[in-house]
This record gives structure tokens, C-alpha cells and sequence, in this order.
């Protein structure tokens, strides 16, 4: 067989493959997982998310935008996390590190302002409904309303403390779900997030099928939270679409 023989059958039964594969999850959708209890209650360890890949594309082009509420899958910014070994893993044999891929909620575009105070959010002054998470760590007994985390849109250390904070233009603004002290690493502790940083939107879960409709959450635990829930009660379909709250619509 001539080396042209051979490498065409390496393109056809290897190479083109991969090259699709590529070009799909790059260009067109992939799915995520969800690493830890940031997203609690909404998302939970080890669930699969659909990122259509193309709108991103689109609005890196300057069509269209991501919305408030939005769940965006990104990486932390480039700028903060070379200074924080914490938003860094290391790579292969420990020659070199990497900004791992963060999941947390869409809160603000460019040019809002955002308030947090006694753990409310407020968007260009007005309140978000956040009943999608709070009332969940109300029943918990763990909502966070007097750390610096909570009452800060931007929290001493790594970024320069504020209340309030206005989002530059081309960046946004992102927390997680989980509102207990520590539950979440989000543009409170390293600021907003450029476009370029931004992979995709979380637009539906499909895995797992099912899941248990109750999760008990360890208030106490801080390392490694999502080894120390408790899930209980029936199983129900997991399979949803990931809307919008509703608790975004009146802010203007």
C-alpha cells in the first residue's frame, strides 16, 4: 500500500471523524457537565447540559446578546485568574495550568449596575425576584445574608471592594445559584467576564433521565459541599428545558 493509500485511510477512518467532532462541538452544540453545588438547587454534580455552541458565535458577531438569567457555561477571567491559583487547575504532570470551565447564572450586561446587600441582588436598582434560589436556602436554614460575599457585588480581595459595581461594556455579570457563604465563586470574588471567555448557554439538562425530587444540603460543609447532600423522596424525569426566571423580566 502507497503512503498516499495510507494516509487516506487514516483520514477516513480516524482523522475525518475526529475533524467532525471538532467542528460540532466547537461550532455547533456540545454537552457540559456540572462540577459541584454552585447551581444548587437548579443544577446539580454530575448533570449534563446542552450548549447550543452557534449562538455564541452569533453573538460574538455582534447579533444578538446573552439575556439576564441566562445559565452560561465560561471561563474565569484570564486577568484575575493569573494571580489566582484557587480559578486554575493544573494541567498534565503539572507543566502547566488552565482556566477550567465555570457554570454559574447570567445576572447583568454590560452597562448595569449591580447592587448586593443583605444577600438581594439589585439590577439597575431594581430588586431581583430571586425565589428560583432563595427560597430554597430559606428552607435550608443556610441563606447567606451577612458575609462580605453578600454584601458586596464585588468583594474584597482579588477585585477592589464595592456594594455596587457597572458593568464595562462587552462583560458581564455572574453568581451562582447556591447562596450559602462560600457556595459559590462568581464575579463577586473575580469580576465580570468578557465575551471572548464566554463557551456557551445552558439550554436544557439531559442527564441524568431522572433524578430524586429532594435534596437535603449540608449547611456546615464547606469543602467539597456536594459529597454531603442527601437526595430522597420520588424520582421524576429530569429531561427540562433551562428557562429564565421570571424574577429578571421587570428589570429594565
Amino acid at each position: 500500500m502507497t503512503f498516499t493509500l495510507r494516509l487516506g485511510r487514516l483520514w477516513k477512518e480516524f482523522l475525518e471523524p475526529v475533524a467532525f467532532a471538532v467542528v460540532v462541538t466547537q461550532f455547533a452544540a456540545t454537552l457540559v457537565g456540572v462540577d459541584g453545588a454552585s447551581m444548587m438547587p437548579n443544577l446539580r454534580d454530575h448533570e449534563r447540559v446542552f450548549v447550543p455552541k452557534y449562538e455564541t458565535w452569533l453573538h460574538k458577531a455582534g447579533i444578538g446578546q446573552f439575556q439576564r438569567g441566562d445559565i452560561v457555561i465560561f471561563k474565569p477571567p484570564r486577568e484575575v485568574a493569573a494571580r489566582a491559583p484557587e480559578l486554575t487547575r493544573p494541567g498534565p504532570l503539572g507543566l502547566w495550568t488552565y482556566r477550567p470551565f465555570l457554570i454559574k447564572r447570567l445576572i447583568a450586561l454590560p452597562g448595569d449596575t449591580v447592587r448586593v446587600t443583605g444577600g438581594q441582588v439589585s439590577v439597575n436598582g431594581q430588586e431581583v425576584a430571586q425565589g428560583f434560589t432563595t427560597d430554597y436556602w430559606r428552607e435550608q436554614g443556610c441563606w447567606d445574608t451577612g458575609s462580605d460575599l453578600a454584601n458586596h457585588a464585588q468583594s474584597p480581595g482579588l477585585v477592589r471592594g464595592a456594594q455596587e459595581f457597572r458593568v464595562p461594556p462587552g462583560q458581564y455579570f455572574v453568581m451562582g445559584d447556591n447562596r450559602t457563604a462560600q457556595g459559590s465563586e462568581d464575579s463577586r470574588t473575580f469580576g465580570p467576564v468578557p465575551l471572548r471567555d464566554i463557551a456557551g448557554r445552558a439550554a436544557a439538562v439531559v442527564w441524568p433521565i431522572m433524578r430524586k425530587t429532594n435534596a437535603r444540603y449540608d449547611c456546615a460543609e464547606i469543602s467539597r459541599p456536594q459529597d454531603h447532600v442527601v437526595f430522597s423522596g420520588e424520582s421524576v424525569p429530569n429531561l427540562r428545558m433551562l428557562s429564565r426566571p421570571e424574577g429578571f423580566q421587570s428589570v429594565r
